[in-house]
């Protein structure tokens, strides 16, 4: 049986990758660690995300991902004032301490308090 061991979201870019980098790199704290042709990656602590040139706003607007973090209410400090939309950090209906994040391209990441 195979374990699967890591998994990579694909996030629009838009059209301008070197761009997308830049926001991933300078207001999000993320570190790339490699580019090709249409494509980059980026990583922070043990989240690796995959940046793709692509500037088709509806597969942008209907992207997201879910990212658990150890401290929420610091994160969602030093994220406040970066150029993306930030929601409230809120407990949820479903019991779960969160924020929404909407990227300058339409791309929406949530963050949440992670267990452990």
């Amino acid at each position: 049986m195979v374990t699967f061991r890591t998994i990579t979201p694909l996030i629009p870019a838009g059209d301008d990758l070197e761009a997308g980098i830049r926001f991933f790199v300078d207001e999000l704290g993320f570190a790339l660690t490699w580019q090709g042709g249409d494509m980059a990656g980026v990583r922070c602590g043990q989240v690796e995300l995959t940046l793709v040139r692509n500037g088709n706003a509806n597969w942008a607007e209907n992207s997201s991902a879910s990212i658990g973090v150890d401290d929420l209410a610091a994160l969602h400090a030093e994220y406040r004032d970066t150029s993306a939309v930030v929601g409230p950090l809120e407990v949820k209906s479903w019991g779960r301490r969160e924020f929404h994040m909407i990227l300058p391209t339409g791309v929406c990441l949530q963050f949440h308090q992670a267990e452990g």
